[in-house]
This record gives structure tokens, sequence and C-alpha cells, in this order.
């Protein structure tokens, strides 16, 4: 399945958004942590992800994840 980037960027900026995160702050090179999202929103985001564009994404993944851009290029190299 090939998903665009507007529409990735659209659902994990959004999600981000719902967990509490600074809409403002939201950008590719923003880690979780100074968005204060902690790991219970990161699985909770790879759900979202797995849902919405049918990539998973596994717990091991998500550890490896710090920025916003990892998730973008994980789902993006995933879809492709």
């Amino acid at each position: 399945m090939s998903t665009d980037t507007t529409s990735i960027e659209t659902v994990v900026f959004g999600a981000l958004e719902e967990f509490g995160a600074d809409a403002d702050a939201i950008t590719r090179d923003a880690t979780f942590e100074v968005l204060d999202v902690d790991s219970l929103d990161l699985a909770e985001l790879a759900q979202i992800v797995e849902d919405e564009f049918g990539v998973a994404i596994k717990s091991s993944d998500v550890e490896q994840l710090k920025t916003v851009g990892d998730v973008l290029d994980l789902i993006a190299a995933r879809s492709a």
C-alpha cells in the first residue's frame, strides 16, 4: 500500500496533539521527550498507525523511536 507523506504526517501529528503535545512544537526533529509523549502514548501511536496504514510497529521498534521523523520514516519505509 502506497501512502503519501502528507496523510502520514496528518495522522501522526494529530495523534500527538491528542496525547497533549503542543501543536506548534510538533516537527520532524521534535523528540518525544520534548513533546512530553511517554511510552504508553507511543504504544497507542503504533496502534493508530497500524489501523490507519496497515503498518505494524513492534514494541522493539517503538524503543528505537526518538523523534517524530523516526516514526514518519518508519511508516514511509514499511508502506512503500
